[in-house]
């Protein structure tokens, strides 16, 4: 990867903020780099950034594991803002929210604008695409002792194998009526379906994307009965 550092303008402290945004589109944090730490990020792949508290550089994960793989840099009309596009690994904020703007709406008071404390409202296609990533990380960087990577290690079959252990767990589960083990079994049969996504190297918003088209088409009137036709078993 390759920057004109003259594109960007650093303001008097020689800094520029940094807006770093998911594969996904959620924006994640901001954070702020100087001249330094923009060529670290770019010499690594991954983010680091200028600490104006304790006036230091920082890796962003270096401590927690938390790490942003950089997949494109941008900069804005002005060059006065960065945008990194990164690859999360686990969440991004310290608190342990996966965004650090997750559960933090401004807005939440009818009367005046507010920060309010209330439970992070968790979207569920961002929490999948961070199980998807935790996969992935796993695919990419093994972890001794990772169930994730014994199935990646024991290859297709395996992952099939177990995948259809989990749907029939899962319909057990349902026989018996019992709701905490349907919810139980069937988190363990979407976490199958999100390593054999990975295993083919697909993504999970490819599969939303699939799930949109569908419902914009009109594919599924023929399960939901809305054309007034039966459907074919």
């Amino acid at each position: 990867m390759e920057i004109d550092i003259s594109k960007i303008k650093f303001d008097a402290n020689g800094l520029v903020p940094a807006i770093v945004q998911e594969e996904s589109g959620q924006v994640l944090m901001l954070a702020y780099m100087n001249e330094e730490s923009l060529k670290k990020t770019v010499e690594t792949g991954y983010t680091h950034f200028y600490s104006r508290s304790r006036q230091t550089l920082w890796k962003k994960g270096e401590t927690s594991g938390n790490v942003q793989q950089v997949k494109a840099l941008y900069y804005d009309c002005d060059g006065d803002t960065l945008l990194v596009v990164v690859h999360q690994t686990g969440v991004a904020c310290h608190t342990g929210t996966y965004s650090c703007f997750s559960g933090r709406r401004l807005d939440a008071n009818d009367k005046l604008p507010a920060v309010v404390e209330q439970p992070p409202q968790e979207n569920l296609s961002l929490v999948l695409y961070e199980l998807y990533s935790v996969i992935k990380d796993r695919q990419r960087h093994p972890v001794e002792g990772s169930y994730t990577n014994y199935l990646f290690g024991a290859g297709q079959d395996k992952i099939l194998k177990k995948l259809g252990e989990e749907a029939v767990e899962t319909i057990i589960a349902s026989k018996n009526g019992i709701e905490e083990n349907i919810l139980y079994e069937m988190g363990d049969l979407w976490y199958h379906c999100l390593v054999l996504l990975a295993f083919h190297g697909i993504k999970p918003e490819n599969l939303f994307a699939e799930l949109m088209n569908r419902r914009k088409g009109g594919a599924y009137h023929k399960f939901t009965g809305k054309t007034g036709e039966r459907p074919k078993d």
